[in-house]
């Protein structure tokens, strides 16, 4: 063999040795064409998600959710509404509970209702449990220590539904649960602040949102 032959070999197995270097460095960097291939018989991992469940799916199961959520919640202002017409001594107490009567009402039997019929949503019988456990409580109080308790429970719920309603009017998949959940954004901000005048009325302590975040952090 030729001295130009040898080195000719040389140089081409010194080619291939650095080629299967590379490739096999390209092989275990992380991220773009230097990811591992999937093996035989293995299953790529998915970007997001639940295995076998893509975005879409998962949002129309929080929509379905958020809609018996609200009508679960639109039961409770009801039924606390008519407790407060009854139970209260003050006017703008009596006159805010008729307000949550009608509102929810309306709410429920106009939009979430037909909504819930769509997406095959099963009605709630009534409230939350957590909430029947309001009720209960409310009913074995009168005069001013309902008023009281009644604000701050309406001060509790509307802030965290408002948030919620809030939260899927940008995030609903479902355009009618869009809708919905703006409309009823609306809504309930506007009885927020008329709850939040009422305890200015009523010396009730409107809990600071930025210290009540705190507390609970706490």
């Amino acid at each position: 063999m030729t001295a130009k032959r040898m080195i000719q070999r040389i140089l081409l197995v010194s080619a291939s040795g650095l080629l299967a270097s590379m490739t096999a460095m390209a092989q275990t960097q992380p991220g773009g064409a230097g990811q591992q291939p999937n093996m035989p018989g293995s299953q790529p991992t998915p970007a997001t998600g639940s295995p076998g469940m893509d975005t879409g799916s998962q949002q129309a199961i929080i929509d379905q959710s958020f809609v018996r959520k609200a009508l679960e919640g639109g039961a409770a202002e009801v039924q606390l509404g008519q407790l407060a017409q009854q139970k209260s001594q003050s006017d703008d107490v009596k006159q805010f509970g008729q307000k949550m009567v009608e509102d929810h009402s309306q709410l429920g039997d106009q939009m979430m209702k037909p909504i819930a019929k769509q997406l095959g949503v099963k009605e709630p019988k009534g409230p939350s449990k957590k909430d029947k456990e309001l009720i209960a409580k409310l009913e074995g109080l009168s005069g001013q220590q309902f008023d009281e308790e009644y604000i701050k429970a309406m001060l509790k719920d509307h802030r965290q539904d408002l948030k919620e309603f809030k939260d899927e009017a940008q995030m609903a998949q479902d355009p009618n649960v869009k809708q919905a959940a703006q409309e009823g954004a609306v809504m309930i901000s506007q009885h927020l602040q008329l709850i939040e005048q009422i305890a200015q009325n009523h010396n009730v302590a409107i809990e600071d949102k930025a210290k009540e975040g705190k507390s609970k952090k706490s």
